[in-house]
């Protein structure tokens, strides 16, 4: 993902079909490669396909311009998107992703069972308008240091392409935060269902609390267990399937059935005086 300032140009209209992205792709040694397929420009041509673009512009950022680094090891690639200039001040999107194989050895899934799985594994992903600031009225999420895109939904349908094309069973990640396992949730379901269980809990526990106070609530310490230990988010595997039969297990009675014995099985407070202290003194 670094390189030249021009690479976006010429990409300004969507491609009309998947042959005219990927059709002559031929042989390109020496060349970074996304997922060791794609060029830049044609990665530019899915993001203009799906809509991307346009949004873009309707918010004002363009001209883009990426770049895409395939330097780490093992196989890593980053993908970032830059408003003009490709500096850390005009970040638009911020990918690393890598391509992988989940194993459920050891997971939490009896008795349903889980069959081993190729993968798209999301390491890292920031969406951010630089150009927009936050206000008293809508204030940031922990790690953010911008307002988000509002195109998660976009966003995720050009992930389920991209892992479609490139055949594979399911997307992973590990959200780093609780905000983003629940934003993730309509799309994901945790490997665990244990694990589903406790954000399900939380969320229908306090569903009257908006989800950015909540956010600071988790991050700060101030959400109790039943015991009146704090609360400490533990990033798990969360999957968004893609193959039938890997949708089919989350889709299961049996995964369903251990969701919902672990609902009655945690008991969450919070401790509203800690969190207006510690949240006016952040």
């Amino acid at each position: 993902m670094n390189k030249d300032d021009e690479s976006m140009r010429g990409w300004s209209a969507p491609l009309i079909n998947e042959s005219e992205i990927f059709g002559s792709l031929g042989d390109r040694r020496g060349t970074v490669l996304f997922l060791g397929r794609y060029t830049a420009n044609e990665v530019s041509g899915v993001l203009a396909k799906m809509g991307f673009f346009k949004e873009a512009r309707k918010r004002g950022l363009w001209p883009i311009v990426t770049d895409l680094d395939s330097s780490e090891y093992p196989p890593l690639q980053r993908f970032r998107i830059f408003h003009r200039k490709m500096i850390p001040d005009r970040l638009i999107v911020d990918l690393k992703i890598r391509e992988g194989v989940f194993t459920p050895a050891g997971k939490e899934i009896a008795p349903a069972p889980l069959r081993e799985f190729s993968t798209l594994v999301f390491e890292w992903l920031t969406l951010q308008n630089p150009e927009a600031e936050f206000s008293e009225k809508q204030g940031s999420l922990p790690g953010q240091q911008h307002p988000g895109l509002g195109m998660s939904k976009r966003i995720m349908d050009i992930f389920i392409y991209l892992g479609k094309t490139v055949g594979k069973d399911g997307l992973l990640a590990f959200p780093a935060y609780y905000h983003n396992a629940v934003l993730f949730s309509r799309y994901f379901k945790f490997v665990e269902p244990s694990k589903e269980a406790e954000v399900q809990t939380i969320r229908r526990t306090f569903n009257h609390v908006p989800i950015k106070q909540m956010a600071w609530i988790v991050h700060l310490g101030c959400l109790k267990n039943a015991d009146g230990s704090a609360y400490e988010w533990r990033a798990e595997e969360q999957v968004l399937p893609l193959a039938r039969d890997v949708r089919e297990h989350f889709e299961s009675r049996a995964y369903r059935e251990r969701v919902k014995d672990g609902l009655d099985r945690r008991r969450f407070s919070i401790d509203w005086d800690e969190f207006e202290r510690k949240h006016q003194g952040d």
